[in-house]
């Protein structure tokens, strides 16, 4: 029996209405509505190409772009119900448009496909997040360089293996992740340079026999040149997987950040302190103070990096052109995009929030006879002794030092001279964190004056730089 409700959206060509099954794993509605606002900004620009080009009147076109700004007022309001029947927000839009302008409405798919159409939808979507994701990675930097120049002589405990290494400046630390989140930005610039093509045109794969203007479209939704090959513009998601990589990886920056900041706020270490803003309480334990925004950031790194795995598998096995898998590219990617930038504000506000402990810091810089490399080096430099001797001496003075459970500079000269009697009381001057960090000079060294050099010059672009989010 045919079912007269089914020709709603296919025409003559389908009789029956789709299986109920059919109309779940089929709707992606509930999920691409999110791209309405760019949906809304082709079509006026794919309707006003279309009228200067003559291929429908320039009142169908003035009628098409005001219902559609009453559209958009719609779903701004909260107002529009969207319809899972019909399947995505281009055609709810377009059966929205036809309600309130009539016939005209039917002129706005000329000349385009939906193929063509989520493409240029889904890259509007996703430059506009790399531009709002470069504001808040730069306002992210500028609380981290702040606070690198506020603590730019704060000595803490360097590591590597997690076991204290060398001295640094808590400065210096946080300027570390002023550097990786640079790379981040860097990264997600240079995916926004290349998916910087405009598919609207396209159609469905072949392009199409209308005179259009594809440089004109191109141009009004500021793309730099319409994408070169219909077959590539349609079925591309290289722009997603780019911007998917680029966001795993400062993900992954944040995640490193947040499980410091878990470390730091333990009573063991005691580092830093995070006002009630940023923690949270137990249910149980009246005395704990937990550091859950910091695991939370920690944790959403990988929604990140899975959203990246998976478009990466959708991807994987699919001939030219388009094929319905790739409506599974937007849901993780609309969930990981909005992870990072959560994630972002949350680290942010964490920086700025934070409480350096200066006491605790240095007393852990002190331990672990950190100053031994400052001990080694002194002796390569006063006495023209081989490194590796030098380094061989220095172990077995630590050794001394730590079978009497004291310090290195509280190790005895005459002990140390029992191991090399060339040493004189001149080495006692290098055994402090202090001196150690103001002697490692060298560009991109943890002195003090280097960190507020390049903390201050950071903060000078920063502050400098427009932000287009």
């Amino acid at each position: 029996m045919t079912d007269k409700t089914a020709n709603k959206m296919w025409g003559g060509r389908f009789s029956m209405s789709p299986a109920e099954v059919m109309e779940e794993i089929n709707a992606s509605i509930g999920f691409d509505k999110a791209l309405a606002p760019q949906d809304i900004r082709a079509s006026k620009a794919h309707a006003a190409m279309l009228a200067a080009q003559g291929i429908i009147s320039r009142d169908d076109a003035r009628k098409i772009g005001a219902g559609l700004d009453r559209v958009l007022e719609e779903i701004e309001a909260g107002k529009l119900v969207f319809s899972r029947a019909l399947e995505d927000v281009h055609m709810n839009v377009e059966s929205r448009l036809k309600e309130l302008i009539g016939e005209p409405a039917g002129r706005l798919h000329t000349a385009r496909s939906r193929n063509d159409q989520v493409a240029t939808d889904f890259r509007l979507y996703v430059r506009d997040w790399i531009d709002q994701a470069d504001a808040a990675l730069a306002g992210l930097q500028l609380a981290l360089a702040r606070k690198a120049e506020a603590c730019n002589d704060l000595v803490m405990p360097g590591f590597t293996h997690l076991q204290p290494a060398q001295p640094v400046t808590f400065g210096h630390h946080l300027l570390a992740y002023v550097e990786m989140l640079a790379r981040d930005r860097g990264r997600l610039a240079d995916a926004r340079a290349r998916l910087n093509e405009c598919p609207l045109g396209s159609a469905a794969l072949a392009g199409t026999s209308f005179p259009i203007d594809r440089h004109a479209t191109a141009e009004a939704l500021g793309f730099d040149r319409p994408a070169a090959n219909s077959l590539d513009a349609v079925s591309d998601r290289d722009f997603a997987l780019e911007t998917l990589a680029a966001a795993a990886i400062a993900a992954m920056h944040l995640s490193r950040l947040a499980e410091e900041i878990v470390i730091w706020m333990t009573p063991q270490f005691a580092f830093i302190k995070l006002s009630d803003k940023f923690t949270t309480g137990s249910s149980i334990m009246p005395q704990k103070r937990n550091p859950d925004a910091a695991e939370l950031v920690r944790a959403k790194s990988g929604r990140v990096a899975a959203a990246f795995q998976s478009l990466l598998m959708v991807m994987k096995g699919l001939p030219l052109a388009y094929a319905k898998d790739m409506q599974e590219d937007k849901e993780a990617t609309f969930d990981a995009l909005a992870s990072l930038r959560l994630g972002v504000a949350a680290m942010t506000g964490m920086v700025e929030d934070l409480e350096p402990n200066a006491q605790s810091m240095r007393a852990a810089a002190s331990a672990g006879y950190s100053t031994a490399t400052d001990l080694a080096d002194w002796l390569v430099r006063s006495l023209g002794m081989p490194f590796r001797e030098a380094h061989h001496v220095t172990g077995r003075i630590v050794a001394a030092a730590e079978a009497k459970g004291i310090p290195l500079d509280a190790l005895p000269l005459e002990a140390m001279q029992a191991i090399s009697p060339r040493i004189t009381a001149e080495c006692l001057s290098v055994l402090s964190v202090d001196s150690s960090v103001r002697s490692r000079t060298s560009y991109g060294g943890t002195a003090p004056h280097n960190v507020r050099k390049m903390a201050r010059g950071w903060i000078k672009r920063l502050e400098k730089a427009p932000r287009k989010g």
